[in-house]
């Protein structure tokens, strides 16, 4: 096991098609070019033409240098992945889904010093398919996941703010940290919640096209939005822009000592 230093883990919002999937390949790459980033979460739903996700693209986040891909409400919309997410137990869906699902909604992975770093995967369910309760469900488990390690990440992948908000204090004191995935417009309240414990953000904002309706087409979003009519969305083109959470985490106790909102316009 490494010298006994702080964790550093990079948290990232929602990746949005190939725009998001090349910007954060360089991102990481960057950033472990300034800081010792020793594990790197990012939720992948969208990452496949904004819907979904598919073996190769999530072979691709895996070899950018991703250690565990979370979702939510669009992760079955490729079948394509149904095989893998029996397979790939750094794939999560959400926890709360019901057991017959496929996939696995957490998982316990090591770094590449020893330490290992519970990542949970949960989705809310206001304005969301009606699913079992997420509260319920990490009140059932916590315990039991954390006496295999004191570092637990949770995204918490849900479209109402009050709902995150809740989750972050239900949590706190609990866990090392709540990020708030879905919504993909970023909130202005990262903090080390109260007792200096757990890191929390309602919403950590999305990784892709940034002139855009939340990473798809203007045009095309107007359109649906103002007929009704279905039409298929694209992925929105040009400058892009990474959210993300930057944490320093105590790995003896999964306390969250400092935190960064790292927003960057390509």
């Amino acid at each position: 096991m490494a010298p006994n230093r702080d964790l550093n883990i990079l948290l990232v919002g929602d990746i949005i098609g190939r725009p998001g999937r090349h910007r954060i390949r360089n991102v990481i790459e960057q950033l472990k070019s300034k800081w010792p980033i020793d594990f790197v979460v990012a939720n992948a739903e969208n990452a496949a033409g904004g819907f979904g996700l598919t073996p190769d693209t999530a072979r691709e986040l895996f070899e950018a240098g991703i250690d565990v891909l979370t979702s939510g409400n669009h992760i079955y919309d490729k079948k394509e992945i149904l095989p893998i997410l029996e397979k790939e137990p750094r794939l999560l869906r959400p926890a709360n889904y019901p057991p017959e699902a496929p996939g696995k909604g957490w998982g316990i992975y090591p770094t590449h010093h020893g330490h290992r770093i519970a990542v949970i995967n949960l989705q809310g369910r206001i304005l969301m398919p009606w699913i079992a309760c997420p509260f319920t469900w990490i009140d059932n488990h916590l315990e039991t996941i954390r006496q295999e390690t004191p570092i637990i990440i949770v995204d918490f992948h849900a479209e109402a703010t009050s709902e995150k908000n809740a989750m972050g204090w239900f949590l706190n004191e609990r866990v090392t940290a709540v990020f708030g995935t879905h919504t993909h417009i970023p909130t202005a309240d990262a903090r080390v919640l109260p007792g200096e414990h757990t890191a929390y953000i309602t919403d950590i904002g999305m990784t892709g096209p940034y002139n855009s309706v939340i990473g798809m087409d203007i045009k095309r979003s107007l359109r649906r939005l103002r007929t009704m009519f279905p039409r298929f969305l694209e992925v929105a083109r040009g400058p892009t822009v990474f959210s993300g959470l930057l944490l320093r985490v105590d790995p003896e106790t999964g306390r969250t000592r400092n935190l960064e909102h790292l927003m960057e316009w390509e």
